[in-house]
């Protein structure tokens, strides 16, 4: 059974940088699209970046040149670097794996598997 785990989170102040990391178990990481969503309190998850197999990569537009999106096969890890942060920011982050290999996943609903989340918090 396919298992995610986020880690980093944290508070910091605008302007700071944190690196969250989710590493994956249970499954062939390396054929699969990796995302991060995230969820601020009294709205919906939202899409922030995805990773293909490849290392392609999208971006939302509010995070574009901020965030940045990256996967290590060796370690079964992907990462999500923030920079630049905003209070705007301020979510619980979900790092999720596509339902199927090599599929690239074109809503939040063809994602297969979550992480618990970990907690982003900006101060101004």
């Amino acid at each position: 059974q396919v298992q995610l785990v986020e880690s980093g989170g944290g508070l910091v102040q605008a302007g700071g940088s944190l690196r969250l990391s989710c590493a994956v178990s249970g499954r062939t990481f390396s054929n699969y699209a990796m995302g991060w969503f995230r969820q601020a309190p009294g709205k919906e998850r939202e899409f922030v970046a995805t990773i293909n197999w490849t290392g392609g990569s999208n971006y939302a537009d509010s995070v574009k040149g901020r965030f940045t999106i990256s996967r290590d096969g060796a370690k079964n890890t992907v990462y999500l670097q923030m920079n630049n942060l905003k209070p705007e920011d301020t979510a619980v982050y979900y790092c999720a794996m596509s339902a199927g290999a090599f599929r690239r996943p074109s809503s939040l609903a063809d994602f297969g598997s979550w992480g618990q989340g970990t907690q982003v918090t900006v101060s101004s």
